[in-house]
């Protein structure tokens, strides 16, 4: 059997449309996994607070199937889980837009509109934005998907030789369903169907009744049925439920997702009524020209090898433009600092380390992998970056507990604690640190409800049950280490959780235990960070209650400092400060002399070998280094 050669051109285009469909998802996939990282998304960062928790329990599933849209929340909830899992994250991410393009395809055929066929790429690349700009919308659309899926039924149903009356049918036991599985995202499919029934169809009674269902059906079945509120009826799992907003977007809305629930509608709509347009001289022309035109006259492999480069163009420029260097680095190092990986938090904050919340992270991982007295000044430094205080917010909240739990300080980091459940919900990381915190505290009973909430989580469930059971076999928990650590740390005593004496909290921490390393260390840091030169040296004398490899840089220069500009000697308990850094200090002091003692002139000079010492710190009240 012969094929023609328009035959053979089509299937040709045919691969070539397929081959790039699978290119695009594959590189969708992969920018998703290994550049973004959805792993970041879990945690939140102290800024996504509408992440959903998830808990394998009977009564967690009950309670989100008890209204409409419960059953979407459920099916995003856990599957949101997996971007705990970052391959497994982006890859449910990438099925997603994929069954996006795929649907709107189908509509588009189906509807006449082939030749929009190629805007099925639209979803996909506005999903894109919002991961590039770390904003977390999967559960609006998964209620998107559902809206399109069932669009795709219906218009299946048209296919069949059926009356009006059948059609009608059909579409109320499909809106039914798809209400209470999507909520109010519902209503694209009710409006979708009514365009088509109208704009393409011409049937003009069924177009004004599926209209007329749009309002009736969420509140027949919402407000009467499942007795919740209007407002939820109307709104559930739609881009502006106050559910659905995380606590940024109440301040700036997401633009893109709303462009993603009305470029269809839109689309539809001026298609339909392009079409039903009489021909008219500008209609004539229009399509005179394009078929005159060589490019749509031409070989249709061309034409997709152009369209090809066209959508990879525009896939490209959309995420460069909308990706957000500052954002990524704040989610990455909350990230790694939340998971207590020291190294990646250092290595990614290099990326943009200019945030009070990059710094905090920063000055801990330095701290935990012992360069806090060396490094510390190899970063942009400020006061208030050390201890996070002053403003009660729940981004600082969220900031400070873990720090908080490192140097003793339980009851701050438990009231924090409980804040941010009330914003980020029972988040499994919220649960582990106050199941930790009371186990410390020896309160049991309350750390056994922590733990028995956290075994009812995917990736937590085995630290949790791990923990019921030490708590059986040892009540007191005495052979865990880090228990017995933190309990010798800890203070009983309670602090006001904005506006308190960091030096004195630290004084007392180390008045506590002598041997409290993270308090001295912070302390030393904080006299170093705002210039008190005596309160440093008579700390000095505590480095015997601690192992240094070597005498850190940061006290040398700061005893050269001083001594140099007081003239007394420092008892420096058994140390040296070593040739290396009287030699520093005496090439420092001779540019700064050559410049005639001018900070602004010798600025450039100083930064450029010493940006990252305390001398230059101890004139310019920052670091020299640029990052």
């Amino acid at each position: 059997m012969s094929v023609s050669p328009v035959e053979f051109g089509l299937s040709r285009k045919h691969l070539i449309s397929s081959f790039r469909s699978l290119i695009f998802f594959v590189l969708f996939y992969l920018y998703l996994w290994l550049y973004v990282d959805l792993r970041f998304f879990y945690g939140g960062g102290g800024i996504i607070t509408n992440f959903p928790v998830f808990f394998k329990d009977w009564i967690f599933l009950r309670n989100l199937l008890s209204y409409p849209g419960g059953l979407v929340e459920y099916i995003g909830a856990f599957l949101s889980q997996l971007f705990y899992i970052g391959w497994a994250g982006a890859l449910v991410v990438t099925v997603q837009a994929w069954l996006m393009s795929v649907c709107i395809s189908y509509i588009f055929k189906a509807i006449g509109l082939a030749g929009l066929r190629w805007l099925r790429f639209v979803p996909p690349i506005l999903l894109l934005i919002t991961y590039t700009q770390y904003t977390y919308h999967f559960v609006t659309t998964t209620a998107f998907l559902a809206a399109l899926c069932f669009v795709c039924l219906y218009l299946r149903t048209t296919l069949l030789p059926v009356s009006n009356y059948s059609r009608l049918a059909a579409f109320l036991v499909l809106s039914v369903i798809l209400n209470y599985i999507a909520g109010a995202a519902y209503l694209l499919f009710a409006v979708l169907c009514a365009m088509y029934e109208l704009l393409f169809k011409r049937r003009y009674l069924l177009g004004p009744l599926y209209l007329l269902s749009a309002a009736a059906v969420p509140y027949i079945e919402g407000v009467l049925v499942f007795g919740v509120s209007i407002v939820n009826a109307f709104s559930e799992l739609l881009p502006f439920s106050w559910k659905i907003l995380s606590f940024e977007d109440r301040r700036k809305l997401i633009i893109i997702v709303y462009i993603l629930y009305l470029f269809l509608p839109l689309t539809v709509l001026s298609s339909g009524l392009w079409q039903r347009i009489p021909s008219s001289k500008m209609q004539i022309r229009l399509h005179s020209r394009l078929k005159k035109s060589k490019f749509f006259a031409g070989s249709p492999i061309l034409k997709s090898i152009i369209e090809s480069f066209a959508l990879f163009a525009v896939a490209f420029a959309a995420v460069f433009f909308s990706y957000d260097t500052g954002r990524k680095t704040l989610f990455a190092v909350n990230y790694y600092a939340c998971h207590r990986m020291w190294p990646q938090v250092l290595q990614a904050a290099r990326s943009h380390p200019g945030s009070t919340f990059v710094i905090n992270a920063v000055n801990r991982a330095l701290y935990h992998t012992g360069r806090l007295g060396y490094d510390m000044f190899s970063w942009p430094q400020h006061p208030d970056t050390l201890l996070l205080t002053g403003e009660d917010r729940i981004l600082v909240c969220w900031h400070k507990f873990d720090t908080q739990i490192d140097l003793g300080l339980m009851n701050m980091a438990e009231k924090n604690l409980t804040e941010c459940m009330e914003v980020f919900g029972e988040h499994p990381m919220i649960l582990q640190r106050l199941a930790l915190i009371n186990m410390v505290k020896a309160n049991y009973g309350s750390a056994r409800i922590y733990l028995g909430a956290l075994s009812k989580t995917l990736f937590y469930s085995d630290w949790a049950n791990n923990y019921l059971a030490r708590l059986q076999s040892d009540p007191n928990l005495s052979t865990d280490d880090r228990i017995q650590h933190l309990r010798s740390v800890s203070l009983e005593k309670n602090y006001a959780t904005i506006f308190f004496s960091k030096e004195k909290m630290l004084c007392d921490l180390l008045e506590k235990n002598s041997k409290n390393h993270m308090a001295f260390e912070y302390l030393m840091a904080w006299y170093m960070l705002t210039r008190q030169l005596d309160n440093s040296i008579k700390n000095i004398e505590r480095l015997n209650d601690f192992i240094y490899p070597e005498f850190p840089r940061l006290y040398e220069e700061a005893i050269l400092i001083y001594v140099y500009g007081t003239g007394k000697a420092v008892r420096l308990a058994g140390h040296q400060v070593t040739p290396e850094a009287r030699q520093r200090i005496e090439n420092f002091s001779q540019i700064f002399n050559r410049h005639m003692r001018n900070r602004q002139a010798a600025f450039d000079e100083l930064a450029k070998d010493y940006g990252d010492s305390y001398f230059f710190y101890h004139i310019y009240g920052f670091s020299g280094v640029r990052k």
